[in-house]
């Protein structure tokens, strides 16, 4: 920024602010993560069932990712700063609500309803106002703050959670988010707006196809991961929404009519690869955050805070990378940096491949984890400014919901598809151990074919041997022992969705590697649309 005499004046880096954004986006992250460790709590408290719950958990994630692209226009409509303020606003009714509920009735309406609305808004809005609030380094800065705060909130939500909900209560959890929020809240009056003088008139045909297209590849998803039917089908109807609002969104660009979203941001290389990269980043958390705990708990015999402490080199590397990078890159090329971190995120993730049959403790994973939290630290510094720093302040709102969106659905497919895939080579693994078995008659081996065809799980070795009270002890040990082998196996397949993820994303970075590094536009300086 330059003063009106032409000589160079420096804008103080507002911390304060900086801060308070970082802790509405922990408070947007760890609230889905304290409700999965606390569904049992919640079920005997209000009287309800585990799996009516869990579809709460499900329509939260699905409102909040079928409207993130008209959050991103509601927000150029209403004001960046006033959506921001109405989505926090919608996550404080929600932790308030899950305060003082006393049915599941109360929940559905203000945590799942209203708070996934207020996600699609606070989002792109958050995004919006890092954008024109913070310039230059400042800016890069705070996209890495923020980043790795989601990350953080996404690694430690599930341990303060169990902790909370073991020793306090739920209800602590939840009014704790409340009263982060309040505290965001107080300091709203350092938020600058961010003007939009684009067209005002909103696209509804390109709205209704967005929710169709979002809502239904993120309800296959959903779905999938609970084991439910008809998943293809709802992909399609997913796809052909989508399908159907690029057609739409182009054909309105020809007759210069306003559009949801403008398709000329896909035009632009810089945000093309960055929001991929963004996706493919989210893949590997999303999977590697399914599948650790699980080992750790059902193989080791963790409980939930152990878990926790055993992931934590992966959170805190992250953080730590994240600030250091966002505050260091100097000269080099954010693309080498993402490149940087694709590589480390994969060497990380591979070196876990070999260790999973043999460790007996989580001080196994402690390197491993260390070096994939650096690589996801040195994503998380870059992926977001590279994407959105380009995005003239016309455009940002669209722009960022189209970046949310593909974090949003990244995580979704990360955790359904590293986890379906776990449990499909749990069943093909157990089947096949169970048929060479020389010691289980085959009266046996049909009966554990069927039961994992219908209702595969990973077990602990006391669980399962729950399962088999009654049963003769030579034929006891031979399943646990059956049991022992295929649960690494079928967690070594697992880590190969985020390792894969990581590896198409270093093919990406590659690819940024052999463009220009993209310009920030500032405040309205320029455009990556031209």
């Amino acid at each position: 920024m330059t003063s009106p005499n032409g000589g160079a004046q420096t804008v103080p880096f507002n911390q304060k602010l900086a801060l308070l954004l970082a802790m509405a986006m922990f408070v947007l992250v760890v609230d889905t993560s304290i409700m999965n460790v606390s569904i049992s709590a919640v079920v005997n408290d209000i009287g309800a069932t585990v799996s009516g719950l869990q579809s709460t958990i499900a329509l939260e994630a699905l409102v909040s990712a079928a409207f993130i692209l008209i959050g991103g226009k509601i927000g150029d409509l209403i004001g960046r700063k006033r959506a921001y303020v109405i989505g926090l606003a919608c996550y404080a009714v929600g932790a308030v609500a899950m305060t003082l509920a006393q049915s599941l009735l109360p929940i559905i309406i203000c945590w799942a309803l209203i708070g996934g609305l207020g996600a699609s808004l606070l989002l792109p809005a958050m995004q919006s106002l890092i954008h024109g609030n913070f310039e230059g380094d400042a800016q890069h800065r705070v996209y890495a703050l923020v980043g790795a705060s989601a990350a953080i909130a996404a690694a430690v939500g599930p341990l303060l959670g169990g902790f909370l909900t073991t020793f306090l209560s739920w209800r602590v959890a939840f009014l704790l988010e409340a009263l982060i929020i309040a505290v965001v809240l107080s300091g709203i009056k350092l938020v600058k707006d961010v003007p939009y003088t684009g067209p005002r008139e909103l696209d509804l045909f390109g709205s209704f196809l967005s929710i169709v297209g979002m809502g239904g590849v993120v309800l296959g998803i959903l779905v999938w991961q609970e084991g439910g039917e008809a998943v293809g089908a709802l992909l399609a109807v997913g796809a052909v929404g989508l399908g159907g609002l690029v057609y739409w969104l182009i054909q309105r660009k020809r007759r210069d009519k306003p559009t949801l979203l403008d398709p000329d941001l896909f035009q632009a290389k810089t945000f093309r690869f960055g929001a991929t990269g963004q996706m493919l980043q989210q893949i590997a958390l999303g999977g590697t955050m399914i599948v650790l705990p699980i080992y750790l708990q059902m193989v080791l015999g963790y409980n939930a805070m152990q878990s926790g402490l055993s992931i934590a080199p992966l959170s805190l590397t992250m953080f730590a990378v994240a600030m250091i990078a966002g505050k260091r890159s100097g000269r080099r090329r954010p693309a080498s940096l993402i490149r940087w971190g694709f590589l480390f995120l994969v060497l990380g993730l591979a070196v876990l491949v070999p260790i999973v049959p043999r460790a007996d403790s989580g001080w196994w994973l402690l390197i491993p984890l260390i070096i994939s939290g650096f690589g996801l630290g040195l994503l998380v510094s870059q992926l977001n400014n590279y994407t959105l720093s380009p995005i003239s302040d016309e455009r940002v709102s669209e722009a960022a919901s189209v970046n949310s969106a593909a974090g949003s659905f990244g995580l979704s497919f990360g955790l359904a598809f590293a986890g379906g895939i776990m449990l499909a080579s749990l069943s093909t693994i157990f089947i096949g151990l169970s048929n060479a078995s020389t010691v289980l008659p085959p009266d046996d081996k049909q009966q554990v074919a069927t039961v994992l065809e219908d209702d595969a799980q990973v077990m602990s070795d006391a669980q399962l041997q729950e399962q088999l009270a009654g049963q003769p002890e030579d034929i006891q040990n031979e399943i646990i022992r059956i049991n022992t082998e295929a649960r690494p196996l079928a967690l070594q397949i697992a880590l190969f969705v985020p390792i894969l993820a990581g590896l198409a994303g270093l093919g990406t970075s590659f690819r940024m590697m052999r463009i220009p590094d993209p310009k920030p536009a500032g405040t309205g300086e320029g455009s990556v649309l031209g």
